[in-house]
């Protein structure tokens, strides 16, 4: 009598680890695909929704954690909304880049007459600041501070022209135009102050 009670205490054993093991396989399935759906969008989603990205790895850890515990049934439960975190995490990450993108196009388009007109710009000031040094009478309206505060200002602007330049040459025409509006203003100032008319 005590065999075969001792057979189904055994098969029942049998049963449940079978149970538990029917379910690893879908179990580490599910976290290797979440997982490999993630690799595929995180350079994205760390520069643009680097905050998303952090709550869905926070999502992924705990379910490999459940399943470095053996909780495959905790971790099937999971992945429906793991998953869904990373085609929302994907979709906003694209929508942004999409977003950085139209706007570099457009920086990229208006970096094209800003390259040749502000280098014009600069090289006119460092021209006219050139003859009115060794001008013995300065015109009227400029100053010698005037001109010592153009002199520098050459400088600090073709430094900057400069960095507005390699941003272009890397691709990031938007560091490029916002850099080169900054040198533009400062060159129309300048020019203000040494009686130049901006073209």
């Amino acid at each position: 009598m005590k065999k075969p009670a001792l057979l189904v205490l055994a098969t029942l054993a049998a049963v449940l680890v079978a149970g538990c093991q029917n379910q690893r396989a879908p179990a580490e399935q599910a976290v290797a695909a979440a997982e490999s759906s993630l690799t595929n969008i995180r350079d994205a989603a760390s520069h643009y929704a680097p905050d998303q990205l952090q709550q869905v790895d926070a999502q992924l850890n705990s379910a490999k954690d459940s399943l470095a515990k053996g909780d495959y049934k905790g971790v099937l439960a999971s992945m429906p909304a793991l998953n869904t975190a990373i085609a929302n995490l994907r979709d906003t990450a694209t929508a942004k880049q999409q977003e950085a993108d139209a706007a570099n196009a457009k920086a990229k388009d208006a970096w094209g007459p800003m390259s040749t007109d502000v280098p014009k710009m600069v090289d006119a000031i460092s021209s006219r600041v050139d003859i009115l040094s060794k001008s013995h009478h300065l015109p009227h309206g400029v100053t010698k501070d005037s001109l010592a505060s153009a002199k520098s200002a050459v400088d600090s602007m073709k430094s900057a022209w400069s960095d507005a330049s390699n941003a272009a040459s890397s691709g990031d025409y938007a560091t490029a135009v916002s850099k080169g509006q900054g040198v533009r203003d400062q060159a129309s100032q300048v020019m203000q102050s040494l009686g130049m008319t901006s073209s």
